[in-house]
Protein backbone atom coordinates (compact mmCIF):
# COMPACT_ATOMS: atom_id res chain seq x y z
CA UNK A 1 0.00 0.00 0.00
CA UNK A 2 3.05 2.22 0.97
CA UNK A 3 3.80 1.87 -3.00
CA UNK A 4 0.66 3.88 -4.21
CA UNK A 5 1.49 6.92 -1.84
CA UNK A 6 4.97 6.95 -3.25
CA UNK A 7 3.75 6.79 -7.23
CA UNK A 8 1.07 9.36 -6.10
CA UNK A 9 3.58 11.74 -4.55
CA UNK A 10 6.25 11.02 -7.37
CA UNK A 11 3.22 11.72 -10.48
CA UNK A 12 1.87 14.66 -8.62
CA UNK A 13 5.88 16.08 -8.26
CA UNK A 14 6.23 15.47 -12.23
CA UNK A 15 2.90 17.11 -12.98
CA UNK A 16 3.89 20.48 -11.48
CA UNK A 17 7.29 20.52 -13.38
CA UNK A 18 5.48 19.80 -16.38
CA UNK A 19 3.25 22.63 -15.20
CA UNK A 20 5.70 24.64 -14.64
CA UNK A 21 7.60 23.72 -18.20
CA UNK A 22 4.45 24.85 -20.09
CA UNK A 23 3.83 28.55 -18.50
CA UNK A 24 7.62 29.47 -18.94
CA UNK A 25 6.99 28.38 -22.46
CA UNK A 26 3.62 30.33 -22.70
CA UNK A 27 5.18 33.23 -21.07
CA UNK A 28 8.43 33.34 -23.55
CA UNK A 29 5.79 33.29 -26.73
CA UNK A 30 6.16 29.95 -27.96
CA UNK A 31 2.46 29.85 -28.72
CA UNK A 32 1.84 33.56 -29.74
CA UNK A 33 2.10 32.54 -33.36
CA UNK A 34 0.02 29.33 -34.52
CA UNK A 35 -1.17 30.22 -37.93
CA UNK A 36 2.37 31.13 -39.44
CA UNK A 37 4.53 27.64 -39.15
CA UNK A 38 1.22 26.42 -40.68
CA UNK A 39 1.69 28.33 -43.69
CA UNK A 40 4.98 28.21 -44.18
CA UNK A 41 5.50 25.12 -45.47
CA UNK A 42 3.31 26.10 -48.30
CA UNK A 43 6.12 28.54 -49.38
CA UNK A 44 9.17 26.73 -48.71
CA UNK A 45 9.70 25.36 -52.28
CA UNK A 46 8.74 28.93 -53.82
CA UNK A 47 11.40 30.09 -51.98
CA UNK A 48 13.85 27.51 -53.32
CA UNK A 49 12.90 27.73 -57.12
CA UNK A 50 13.36 31.39 -56.87
CA UNK A 51 17.09 30.97 -55.39
CA UNK A 52 17.80 28.51 -57.95
CA UNK A 53 16.30 30.43 -60.71
CA UNK A 54 18.53 33.27 -59.71
CA UNK A 55 21.83 31.15 -59.61
CA UNK A 56 20.79 30.00 -62.76
CA UNK A 57 20.31 33.76 -64.00
CA UNK A 58 23.94 34.31 -62.95
CA UNK A 59 25.63 31.75 -64.20
CA UNK A 60 24.04 32.30 -67.43
CA UNK A 61 25.33 35.84 -67.60
CA UNK A 62 29.05 35.00 -66.35
CA UNK A 63 28.86 32.87 -70.10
Amino acid sequence: MEVVYITIGVSIIVAVFFFIVFIKSVKSGQYEDTYTPSVRMLFDDELVKKQKDKVEQKENQQE
